[in-house]
């Protein structure tokens, strides 16, 4: 009996009021251990551009691999095509699901390519079914079939480099829609005893559990980390207050700056991307209302507005110290030119890499007794309201002032992190290759 290799990928069946793509991914894990097929990695969970103006929530696509006997396959795509029409949301505006299926030993590199494109930039349909049909992959959709995109892309990200791993747990059908239960002393508690390797558990500037979502999805929460070992053993420590339907470890590009683009002249930035961009303070920070600060970068080529808005917490705190002259490399999301408002970087992280003096001017001390002069008038000197004595030869002088930040990387608060932002908390950490031990055990529920 031959065996086959199969990769799977699916995007976009979740909507606003509910679903959840990753879900889809942890119940088709159980669906295929029935035709007993060997999952060659992990589920992957590819976080895609999160600026394209059509996501849903993350703008995750997620990517199944796994090696079976060559007489099953009908019956697999059938069972995964029947799974995916059901967890699709498609009478919901906005819900464009996709799915690809693609056998092939190794992963061609035009989709390689084409999945760092997705993650950086738009990438349209017509495109993705060139790469389909060029590749011989399978492909199919609902409404606009956006979500073929997605899964085209989940399937091309082969996460060679940096990645991380998430365990994503989630709830039983009964408590859909409500508050989510868990034992928020166990959180801390955990995020203590696994740092560094966990990450994004907690909001210390607030003191708030965010491995908890708040929306109408069925997750329960997701534990993310350096290792699929981490990431369990984390699991072990919280404590749920409601029963748990299942668990998958995912593998994921989050938290890796994969959206990130190193753009070498500001003339040459584009809305809809992310960017990485040098620049010297050409107008010093300015709040605007809902205390948002709003600052100025240039280089030879352009100039442009970068907006630390109030949920970025700490990072908003040191834009508000730049000064005119302070040399930035700065990341974040690349706002569209409106009406009312300029080409604007919604900052994710701040890199101060030369700080300019401060100045501030004042009054010289009176040489007879010590106490500050005070002025007579334009260019008529100073006096000595204590002593007296009249200086007309003195002026106000100039002194440095010591600046109240320092140089080095800033990055926005854990509450309004991106799931591809990486977090302070994993510098030092990056992957250079993967992980070709395997998987391992217990890397999902188990299954009566």
């Amino acid at each position: 009996m031959s065996q086959q290799t199969m990769h799977i990928g699916f995007d976009d069946t979740d909507s606003t009021k509910g679903g959840c793509t990753t879900y889809l991914a942890a119940v088709l894990v159980e669906k295929l251990t029935h035709f007993n097929v060997c999952f060659i990695d992990y589920p992957l969970l590819v976080r895609l551009n999160p600026n394209v103006p059509w996501k849903t929530r993350g703008n995750g696509a997620l990517c199944l691999r796994f090696t079976y006997k060559a007489e099953l396959e009908d019956q697999i795509k059938e069972t995964a095509m029947a799974l995916w029409k059901e967890h699709s949301a498609v009478n919901e505006k906005g819900t464009d699901p996709g799915i690809v299926f693609l056998k092939a030993k190794t992963i061609p590199a035009e989709l390689t390519t084409f999945s760092k494109k997705a993650e950086t930039t738009i990438v349209t349909l017509k495109e993705a079914m060139e790469h389909i049909k060029k590749v011989g992959a399978e492909a199919a959709g609902f409404n606009t079939c956006r979500g073929i995109i997605g899964a085209l892309a989940a399937i091309g990200e082969n996460l060679d480099c940096d990645h991380t791993f998430e365990l994503i747990a989630y709830r039983t059908p009964e408590n859909l829609g409500t508050k989510r239960r868990v034992d928020e002393s166990t959180i801390f508690q955990m995020d203590n005893q696994t740092l560094p390797y966990t990450y994004n558990n907690v909001d210390s500037e607030k003191g708030r559990v965010i491995i908890t979502p708040r929306g109408p999805d069925p997750i329960l929460m997701g534990i993310r980390g350096e290792s699929a070992a981490i990431v369990k053993r984390a699991f072990e420590i919280v404590k749920p207050l409601e029963p748990v339907e299942r668990w998958v470890i995912f593998r994921s590009n989050q938290g890796t700056d994969a959206h990130l683009q190193v753009v070498p002249q500001l003339k040459g930035i584009k809305p809809y991307c992310s960017v990485i961009v040098k620049g010297i303070v050409s107008k010093n920070p300015r709040i605007i209302p809902l205390r948002h600060v709003i600052l100025s970068i240039e280089d030879d080529s352009a100039e442009i507005d970068c907006a630390a808005y109030e949920p970025t917490g700490e990072l908003r705190k040191i834009a508000r110290e730049l000064q005119v002259g302070d040399y930035l490399e700065v990341s974040g999301a690349v706002h569209q030119t409106t009406d009312t408002k300029p080409l604007t970087i919604n900052l994710e992280k701040i890199n101060i890499l030369n700080l300019t003096r401060k100045m501030q001017t004042q009054n010289p001390l009176c040489p007879n007794c010590g106490k500050h002069l005070k002025s007579m008038g334009k260019n008529q000197g100073m006096r000595c309201e204590k002593c007296g004595h009249k200086y007309t030869e003195l002026k106000k002088m100039e002194t440095s002032v010591p600046r109240v930040i320092k140089a080095g990387l800033y990055v926005t608060s854990t509450r309004s992190q991106r799931h591809l932002t990486k977090p302070l908390r994993r510098y030092g950490q990056e992957k250079q290759c993967k992980d070709c031990n395997g998987l391992i055990d217990g890397w999902r529920s188990s299954f009566a």
